[in-house]
């Protein structure tokens, strides 16, 4: 029995995409039944098993059948070609197709497909919006997940493309991404502080011994000129107010004088 109608029949058979090495796997277990000729592929490789499948896929292809063999996300499976999607809708029914996504959701994940791994700050920085709803959104979908911390402070979360993701677009893995080189140089800075929060347990930097000392003494240094300029501006309304008090003063004096020589000329 060849190992190519074998796969063919497994995958055939399968609700699921299979992986190499899963195939590996019910290869052997099926050689351990002891049922004729199955002990014969116990011992067979994940990579030989990727190759036949990959001769496989090309000769289903050349025979233009309505459907073909693929491997999306590492796994292989057999899907109809898209011109006979009006009869397999029908089938299925409406209802269990996938919602499609909005503009703002394709944006953010085509930014996070190609700049993974990635912070909301910095899908932000690219986007110039809030991208909280859409991750959100992303994250029920099962097409992007937190994949580890960025190493800035605040350790915000980074995420990245899930197996879904590959599932979903149909894509083998990362490398078939349409090429977008314009969007992979798009420059991301790190921030000193995020500009979003990722979690309760994000806690802010501490500042240094160092840095708490010299805080202080800009705040003393500005204290201090303040209360100068305060003096200087008491000390010249002090010397305007003497002036003008003296100046008073002598008027009063001249007044008054000549008021008593106009009392002794009366008789």
């Amino acid at each position: 029995m060849d190992l190519k109608d074998i796969l063919e029949a497994i995958l055939f058979s399968s609700q699921k995409p299979l992986s190499a090495k899963e195939l590996q796997d019910i290869l052997k277990q099926a050689g351990e039944t002891g049922e004729s000729d199955s002990a014969d592929f116990t011992k067979t490789k994940a990579a030989a098993i990727t190759k036949v499948l990959e001769t496989l896929a090309e000769e289903v292809a050349q025979l233009n059948r309505p459907h073909h063999l693929v491997c999306v996300a590492g796994a292989w499976q057999f899907v109809t070609q898209t011109n006979y999607a009006p009869w397999v809708r029908a089938l299925v029914g409406i209802k269990n197709r996938p919602t499609r996504l909005s503009k703002p959701a394709l944006e953010t994940l085509a930014i996070i497909a190609y700049r993974q791994p990635i912070t909301r700050a910095q899908m932000e920085e690219i986007r110039g919006v809030s991208v909280d709803g859409v991750i959100g959104t992303l994250s029920e979908r099962l097409l992007v997940e937190v994949v580890g911390r960025a190493d800035v402070p605040g350790r915000p979360q980074t995420y990245g493309t899930t197996q879904t993701f590959l599932e979903y677009f149909g894509l083998r893995n990362l490398e078939e991404l349409p090429d977008a080189e314009e969007l992979r140089q798009v420059p991301l800075s790190k921030p000193e502080t995020p500009l979003t929060t990722d979690g309760d347990d994000e806690e802010p930097e501490q500042m240094s011994l160092e840095e708490v000392t010299q805080a202080k003494d800009n705040d003393a240094s500005q204290v201090a000129q303040s209360v100068d300029e305060d003096s200087e501006e008491e000390e010249d309304y002090d010397e305007d107010d003497f002036e003008e008090d003296d100046e008073d003063e002598e008027e009063f004096d001249e007044e008054e004088g000549e008021e008593v020589e106009e009392a002794s000329e009366t008789p």
